[in-house]
Parts: C-alpha cells; sequence; structure tokens
C-alpha cells in the first residue's frame, strides 16, 4: 500500500483549445468543440478507472456570451444534444451529473435538460462530474459575499464569525472537495477566472494539446505528473 501511486480526488478541468485544432483542420470552430465531446468521454473512463471522484469541466464561462452569436447558439445545441444522448451511458457507468455557476441566463430549453440529466443521474456513486456553466470564480465570490454581508445585516452572523470555512461553504463547489489537480490543455498557463478560491493549493498541470486531442493516455500523464509533486499545503515536512 505504501508504494501506490497518490491519485487525486478531484481533477478540475479547463477544456482550451478547441477553436484552434479546428482552425489548423481548416474546419469551423463549433466542430472542434463537437470534438472534444469524445475527449470528456475518455477523460471520464481514465478518471473512473483510477479512482478519481470528481472531475469538474469547466465548460462555459460567463465571459463566453461574447463570443460570436453563432458559435455561442452552437455551444447551446450541442449542450443539448450531449445531454440527452449521453445520459444513458452516464447512467450506466454511475456517473452522477451537477452544474456550478448561474444557470439562469440559459434558455428554458437547456435549463430543461440540464435539470434532467442531474435527476436521471443523481444515483450515481463512481464519479461525479460537475459541470461549470456560466461560472466566473469572481461572480461566484461576489454571490457568496453578498449573502454573508446580507447574513451579518440580518444579525444571523457577526461579522468576526467570517472565517474560511464560512466562505467556502457559500460557494457554488461547498458540497464538493476542493480540486487537488487542475488541467488546462493548449499550453496556455493562466486560470481564466476558474475556481480561484478552491485551487489556493491544487497542483497545476499545462499540456500542450488541444482539447480534441485529449485522450486516456494524457489523462494518464496527468496523474503522474501530480504523482511527482510534493504537496505540502504551505507546511514543512
Amino acid at each position: 500500500m505504501k508504494n501506490e501511486k497518490p491519485i487525486p480526488q478531484h481533477v478540475a478541468i479547463i477544456m482550451d483549445g478547441n477553436g484552434r485544432w479546428a482552425k489548423q483542420r481548416g474546419k469551423e470552430r463549433s466542430e472542434g468543440h463537437i470534438a472534444g465531446v469524445e475527449s470528456i468521454r475518455a477523460t471520464l473512463r481514465a478518471a473512473q478507472k483510477h479512482g478519481v471522484k470528481y472531475v469538474t469541466f469547466y465548460a462555459f464561462s460567463t465571459e463566453n456570451w461574447g463570443r460570436p452569436t453563432a458559435e455561442v447558439d452552437a455551444l447551446m445545441e450541442l449542450m443539448c444534444y450531449s445531454v440527452i444522448n449521453e445520459t444513458p451511458e452516464l447512467i450506466k457507468q454511475g456517473v452522477r451529473v451537477r452544474t456550478i455557476g448561474d444557470r439562469s441566463r440559459f434558455s428554458e430549453k437547456v435549463q430543461q435538460h440540464l435539470a434532467k440529466i442531474e435527476q436521471e443521474t443523481a444515483e450515481g456513486q463512481t464519479l461525479t462530474m460537475i459541470l461549470a456553466l456560466n461560472y466566473s470564480s469572481r461572480d461566484e465570490l461576489r454571490r457568496s459575499f453578498r449573502q454573508l454581508a446580507e447574513a451579518v445585516k440580518q444579525g444571523e452572523i457577526q461579522p468576526e464569525e467570517i472565517n474560511e470555512q464560512r466562505i467556502s461553504a457559500m460557494l457554488d463547489t461547498a458540497a464538493y472537495p476542493d480540486p487537488d489537480l487542475v488541467i488546462r490543455t493548449s499550453g496556455e498557463q493562466r486560470l481564466s477566472n476558474f475556481l480561484l478560491w478552491q485551487s489556493a493549493y491544487a497542483e497545476f498541470y499545462f499540456p500542450e494539446v488541444h482539447w480534441p486531442d485529449f485522450n486516456e493516455e494524457e489523462f494518464e500523464r496527468a496523474l503522474e505528473v501530480y504523482a511527482g509533486r510534493d504537496r505540502r499545503f504551505g507546511l514543512v515536512k
């Protein structure tokens, strides 16, 4: 047992490079997003194989609304299509689907599909897949701090009672452990407003491969890199 490699309980992924992957092949950007769905499937297979319990995908940020309308529309259609088509297999694999972020801006159709997949996969116990949708960490913190300020205003808590644990409990991710490993594909080395609070002591891995080319072998390579890290959480061994 002592020789076993450490496995992250929670892996968070910024799926970057869909557009560049498509451009390199003379395809529309939307085709890069479609190709990236298989990478999600591969990641879930590899995560289950190695005992990872939570995988968070940065699927749509609040900033993504600023992309061309055609691309946003294609992403919305792909989201609905994937929910419908992937649900049976996710149920079979024991994958529970949850979302974080502000879903209120999505169309009623998209919201219904998301609610449906959450409900139908609720009994999954093998792996929890968390989709960050219309999500930004700064917006999440803003909403959380506003709730805390309101609680102080109502006399429910005192300002000195606000600590890290109370803030964490207000976040969209309150029900999940902080990520141990954050992966961003395509070689970019930034968080782009993703899980800023939660990633305080996460390990980071930035493979050069674009997201549609990220497969089970790439995920396992990320686990190898993680296993070689010395995590001290600010302490000294």
